[in-house]
């Protein structure tokens, strides 16, 4: 199996061609559990498949280091573009693409024939109680709601962006016990298909420092979708603009949100390497099925 390495901001990736590798449908769990392990296998946030689409100019399925498959993924989106646009399998910087999520529209910013940034339309973002999903009764949107998790309550925000989103506002994110609160908040039972969990802290009106308990990953360096979630929050809460830079561990990303209601982010890809798993050590990953 052949296969490319890429990150955007840190996010990183095992991209793969389904149109190039004899891939079936139950395999894919286990070839994300494996690729994505960092002392026995390529190491990853996830895996992005590479595929044909009749309504978009290509598909993006995503699979979680779990083996779960994530409906979007905001920096897997720009890796993908990236990955599709420099290989001239798509020659236009304007490109769609099918995710679970709905179709995406990007547009790239390229030289010399590879792409360095990619702006993606990531659609209008689900307010309502019923479209994140989450349980529970009362408002339709979920502001500033409190939240009992380990014992204490927490304030929460919540916003699906294809995918779901619960954001709370911390005074200092660096210091904060992500990798214990975010698997409490990730499986809450108010969460039915579970959900990411993004940790901010406003730093000005037009910037804001974030950490992200991935949903099936674990903390990860950057989260695009996330990103789109926190900033989305941080505006309906009234403590930043509509425009926004999101600093992650891994880099930035700037948020938009206009006035159409659709949601843009801009941010990198970057391609590190490529490789191959070898026969023997791809019949062991997919053994286990």
């Amino acid at each position: 199996m052949k296969f490319v390495k890429m990150h955007g901001a840190g996010n990183d990736f095992v991209v793969i061609d389904s149109a190039k590798e004899e891939i079936v449908e139950e395999q894919l769990p286990a070839i994300a559990r494996n690729a994505c392990d960092r002392n026995l296998g390529i190491g990853g946030d996830g895996i992005i498949m590479v595929m044909p689409s009749r309504q978009a100019n290509f598909r993006m399925r995503m699979f979680n280091p779990d083996g779960s498959e994530a409906e979007m993924c905001g920096n897997g989106i720009r890796c993908f573009a990236k990955y599709v646009f420099d290989r001239k399998m798509h020659q236009d910087v304007i490109m769609t693409v099918e995710t679970m999520g709905g179709i995406k529209t990007l547009k790239l910013n390229a030289a010399g024939g590879k792409v360095q940034t990619v702006r993606v339309d990531m659609g209008e973002p689900g307010l309502l109680r019923s479209e994140i999903p989450m349980k529970g009764t009362g408002s339709d949107k979920v502001v500033a709601e409190p939240l009992k998790v380990a014992g204490k309550k927490v304030e929460i925000t919540c916003v699906s962006m294809g995918n779901p989103h619960c954001v709370t506002f911390i005074d200092h994110v660096d210091d904060f016990p992500v990798e214990r609160i975010g698997p409490e908040i990730e499986n809450h039972p108010n969460f039915p298909q579970r959900t990411n969990v993004e940790f901010v802290e406003v730093i000005n009106q037009q910037e804001i420092k974030m950490r992200v308990w991935e949903r099936g990953a674990g903390e990860t360096l950057a989260c695009g979708t996330g990103a789109c979630g926190a900033a989305v929050a941080s505006m309906l809460n009234d403590k930043v603009q509509r425009k926004v830079t999101v600093h992650l561990r891994g880099g930035d990303l700037f948020i938009e949100w206009l006035g159409d209601n659709k949601v843009f982010m801009t941010g990198p890809a970057e391609e590190v390497f490529e490789g191959r798993v070898g026969p023997a050590e791809f019949k062991k990953w997919v053994s286990d099925i």
